[in-house]
């Protein structure tokens, strides 16, 4: 076990405050990590890509600037996920159809975190295109849990997730399109943030088409999520969706630091979709997290549950569409999975006017959803219908509708508020008696605030703190 004085059990704010104070430099901190990512990555799977000399390199830079010209998150090691584009760097997408793709722009959300200092050791692992609940691909093979490496890590964000628990990088880029965040942040006991709609820039490769995917950070503190996130936030030109921004002079670590005041929270444990058995387990999590809250002084209000079961046709229909939003080259799809090929290939089925009915269709329900919740400042809900699974649960030999049966209790309770477009988090308050594992509790806002999330995530992390459960991984 590390002592925590070692640089990878800082948190990213700490270890950009030993930056600025001369006490650590750029550099050492870069060796740390890349050297910890060494010895660690091939057992749990965390990156796709490795990229230490560009990350030293980017580290030298820094060490040259004026001193006093660094921001809250200079110099601190980070990754981002596979799916988005970082020029000079291959960038897979999770596939072995884009084994030798290598961008020649970055990503917004790349370039941002680059302007501001932090430095990229590499690429984290994904699922082919992101289309799946868990973390595994034919380049790198399978995220695994780091709590225990026979169970999945979740997805689609697992390569961040394990990236961020075991100490190889203090926070990490994730994107969520059905909880890519906030189901491996559940798994990993983690603290995972999925942003409104519109909060973080998806250029300037384009928008995916449904509305459903956002970038976002995957931190094992509140108050770094919130740091990463005031980095990625903004508008690009050309953006579809546009998120009003705080007011001038707020940033969302400042949220993180106030108290949040006296919310009126609704809480729900039974999922939209049909046929899904909640784990008892996650039901205890809720639970923990309703009694917590209450004895911080906030209302807590058992509510029907806001959508519909038809919202899981909408959703399947969109997704598969928007499965096709990767061009492969011609001979090259039969590189894909099977699961990929499958959500493709059920994709190519959907008429325009089939396709145009789910999304109208998602639309009007979660329209309702959002005014039947309008009078509660948060929602409460687990943040999986079940536990970590081990790896070969999601075996993809078989029939791929069987491997997609079962990733339906890990999205049950994220993928709806993917649709509403609305900020999401998931925080690991709870933990199995029985194996130790991280059980999480989801909280979703009212559009657009991610302010009131923050603050009352950080006073839950005040109140029932869960640093001291890394000691064993770190």
């Amino acid at each position: 076990m590390s002592t925590p004085t070692a640089p990878h059990a800082l948190t990213a704010l700490e270890q950009a405050a030993a930056v600025r104070t001369g006490g650590i430099s750029p550099v050492e901190l870069a060796h740390h990590h890349l050297a910890r990512a060494e010895e660690l990555d091939e057992r749990y799977g965390a990156f796709l890509t490795r990229t230490p000399e560009a990350a030293l390199d980017a580290a030298a830079a820094l060490e040259k600037a004026p001193r006093g010209t660094a921001g809250a998150l200079s110099g601190v090691p980070t990754a981002v996920k596979d799916l988005v584009e970082t020029a000079g760097v291959v960038t897979t997408y999770g596939s072995k159809a884009f084994a030798a793709h290598v961008p020649d722009v970055d990503a917004h959300s790349v370039r941002r975190m680059r302007e501001v200092g932090t430095v990229s050791l590499g690429k984290t692992n994904t699922p082919e295109f992101g289309c799946c609940c868990y973390t595994d691909n034919d380049l790198a093979g399978p995220a695994r849990n780091p709590w225990d490496p026979s169970l999945s890590a979740g997805g689609s964000s697992g390569g961040a997730a394990v990236a961020v628990a075991l100490g190889l990088v203090p926070v990490a880029h994730a994107s969520d399109g059905g909880g890519s965040i906030r189901i491996p942040a559940a798994l990993c006991g983690l603290f995972g943030l999925k942003p409104a709609r519109g909060r973080v820039s998806s250029g300037p490769a384009g928008a995916e088409v449904t509305g459903l995917a956002v970038q976002g950070p995957l931190a094992r503190s509140v108050r770094d999520a919130a740091a990463l996130l005031d980095v990625l936030a903004g508008p690009e030109p050309g953006d579809p969706h546009w998120a009003p921004p705080l007011p001038p002079g707020e940033t969302f670590l400042q949220h993180a630091e106030r108290e949040p005041g006296r919310l009126r929270i609704g809480r729900y444990a039974s999922p939209a979709a049909d046929g899904i058995a909640v784990d008892p387990e996650c039901v205890a999590a809720w639970e923990y997290a309703s009694r917590l809250l209450e004895s911080l002084g906030h209302e807590v209000e058992d509510i029907p549950t806001p959508f519909g079961p038809e919202i899981s046709d909408c959703f399947v229909t969109a997704w598969g569409v928007q499965s096709l939003a990767r061009t492969v080259a011609p001979g090259q799809e039969t590189l894909l999975r099977p699961v990929t090929r499958a959500w493709r290939e059920y994709g190519r089925q959907v008429t325009g006017e089939r396709f145009a009915a789910a999304v109208n269709g998602m639309h009007r329900a979660t329209r309702r959803a959002v005014e039947a919740t309008r009078s509660y400042d948060v929602v409460l809900t687990p943040t999986l219908a079940t536990l970590a699974r081990p790896v070969e649960h999601f075996d993809e030999s078989g029939d791929p509708l069987v491997n997609l049966r079962r990733q339906s209790p890990f999205s049950a309770f994220t993928s709806p508020y993917n649709m509403t477009g609305q900020p999401a988090v998931s925080l690991p308050l709870y933990w199995t008696a029985e194996h130790g594992l991280p059980v999480g509790v989801q909280l979703a806002g009212r559009p657009a605030d991610e302010a009131t999330l923050i603050a009352l995530s950080a006073q839950l992390e005040a109140a029932a703190p869960w640093r001291d459960r890394y000691a064993a991984l770190l």
